[in-house]
């Protein structure tokens, strides 16, 4: 089974050093995470647009230690 992930260290922000990676079995169990994470933590909005930008951002594996 595929593993994918995300990592807030590739996308540096100057407010907040958030070095928290996700990872998941599936696109859309990593996606929902990502978008709590990104509204909770990083004040995005939800909508479809944004779901849809972070997806593009999801890489195959497990984030680098």
């Amino acid at each position: 089974m595929a593993r994918y992930y995300i990592d807030c260290r590739d996308y540096p922000s100057p407010d907040i050093h958030c070095t928290v990676a996700l990872s998941a079995d599936s696109e859309e169990e990593l996606l929902e995470a990502a978008v709590q994470h990104a509204i909770q933590v990083h004040g995005h909005a939800d909508n479809t647009e944004f779901r849809e930008q972070i997806r593009r951002e999801f890489k195959h594996g497990t984030p680098p230690g």
